[in-house]
């Protein structure tokens, strides 16, 4: 199988975002994407996962039905993708083109950015299927 290089796993990302409807291109337009090999030790132990090839995302941030002028994030939304557990899970799948499952990964962290639960997520995303 190919490799899929940081940039190139980026502009997969950027194609997915750039493929949302209007109403939802808005509300991503503000959000740094971050993509990266491994998520880091701290965030492993935050959210208590301990293999990182577990994690291939991560929503940063206060999302957007929580968000208050009155007390504004100290930093920007972020979306973190990490790369070799991406991979990992497509190689291991076999049956999804990697810019979609790239796009996959993408979608669900923007989910919650627009303040959906991953059970909201798993109601209308069947992607296990």
């Amino acid at each position: 199988m190919p490799e899929v290089s940081l940039e190139e796993m980026e502009e997969m990302a950027r194609r997915a975002i750039a493929a949302l409807p209007p109403a939802f291109a808005r509300g991503a337009a503000e959000i740094v994407l971050r993509v990266e090999d491994w998520p880091d030790a701290e965030i492993l132990r935050e959210l208590e996962i301990p293999d990182p090839i577990e994690l291939t995302g991560l929503y940063d941030g206060i999302p957007m039905t929580e968000k208050s002028v009155a007390d504004p994030a100290p930093w920007p939304d972020t979306i973190w993708l990490y790369r070799e557990p991406i991979l990992a899970e497509w190689r291991d799948r076999g049956d999804v083109e990697i810019e979609d499952l790239v796009a996959h990964v993408t979608v669900h962290e923007l989910a919650h950015h627009f303040g959906w639960s991953d059970e909201d997520i798993a109601t209308i995303d069947r992607w296990w299927e």
